[in-house]
């Protein structure tokens, strides 16, 4: 793997009629925020070969919104939908990063906070990011924020940005 993106699905609906929180779907807030974020990697000239999603709908749906504003189709060549994704702790998300590295070569990780947001944290940390980056990342990892890491061949991650459906890069 050369590149990892940790993505924190975009905005949610309050709740869900039936399935529970499970099954809430993206607002139509969420679904333009997740396209955003999907243009802005295609702008970078990032392009996720696998994309490893919570089985909640609102993340599958968030991935869903990235493939299109990539251009991409989100069919299943690219998808692995794990139900052990929801409501992940950071170590459960690492070792699914861990268990893709020799099968792509970029990945997106959609997932769930708080997990996405300590994982994301424990990267930056472990790469050595500034100061100013952790202060960003710190004080939270708001709805479709992403993190996007360069990993070197002996999968240590460093910092290559971080993308929110606004631009600033502020989570």
């Amino acid at each position: 793997m050369r590149q990892l993106i940790l993505m924190r699905h975009a905005q949610a609906q309050g709740s869900s009629p039936t399935g529970g929180d499970r099954e809430r779907a993206l607002s139509p807030a969420g679904r333009a925020e997740a396209i955003s974020i999907g243009q802005a990697l295609r702008a970078r000239g990032v392009t996720p070969d696998l994309a490893v999603v919570s089985a909640a709908r609102r993340t599958r749906e968030t991935w869903a919104g990235v493939a299109e504003g990539l251009g991409i189709d989100a069919g299943p060549e690219w998808l692995e939908i794990e139900a052990a994704l929801y409501n992940a702790t950071a170590m459960t998300l690492r070792r699914h990063v861990e268990g893709a590295e020799d099968r792509c070569d970029t990945l997106v990780l959609i997932a769930h906070n708080p997990g996405v947001h300590q994982l994301a944290f424990e990267l930056l940390s472990e790469g050595g990011a500034s100061e100013q980056i952790l202060d960003r990342v710190r004080i939270g990892f708001a709805p479709a924020t992403a993190a996007v890491f360069q990993v070197d061949a002996a999968g240590r991650c460093s910092y290559d940005g971080i993308l929110t459906p606004d631009g600033t890069g502020r989570p």
